[in-house]
């Protein structure tokens, strides 16, 4: 005669697994380059774009009433960015009076834009904005000089401007 043991729980637990198996979500087609952060959300494990070419970050930026100058903008910009101005002696002259030069009201503010053309922006048509990616960092030097080489424009040549060509 073979004995029959009931257990009481034996229903209660095969529910139990049922119901786990209904709850468990497998997720189709997930790549190893993806990662799962909620329900129905994926995000690639890659790096963006601006994390990748940190002068193509979009920003925009408006500048405090302190920053008075070129310079002064230009380090504000890159205060975040991982680059940074080259030294006052590897930079021409005319980009030290550039940056020494007072920050005109118009690109106050500025953006949204790259970080490149911010800085490209600040420093005008009349330069050109050099990077060193291997040491992140960044210089202005001059496009085609605009006036014949030993003329600058002074105050002296400005004043013998007729008034009304001015």
């Amino acid at each position: 005669m073979t004995r029959r043991i009931y257990n009481k729980r034996h229903p209660a637990g095969i529910l139990a697994v049922c119901l786990a198996g209904i709850c468990v979500t497998v997720t189709p087609d997930l790549k190893a380059s993806e990662v799962q952060v909620g329900r129905y959300s994926l995000l690639s494990a890659a790096p963006t774009e601006a994390q990748t070419d940190l002068m193509g970050t979009t920003v925009t930026v408006q500048f405090p009433e302190r920053i008075q100058s070129v310079g002064e903008a230009v380090h504000y910009l890159l205060q975040r960015s991982g680059y940074r101005l080259a030294n006052a002696e590897a930079l021409d002259p005319e980009a030290m009076a550039l940056l020494s030069l007072p920050l005109p009201a118009v690109p106050r503010n500025l953006g949204p834009l790259t970080l490149q053309q911010a800085l490209q922006t600040l420093a005008g048509p009349t330069f050109r904005l050099v990077e060193d990616p291997v040491h992140r960092l960044i210089a202005f030097e001059r496009c085609a000089p605009a006036w014949p080489a030993g003329e600058g424009v002074g105050e002296a040549q400005i004043a013998k401007v007729p008034p009304h060509a001015q």
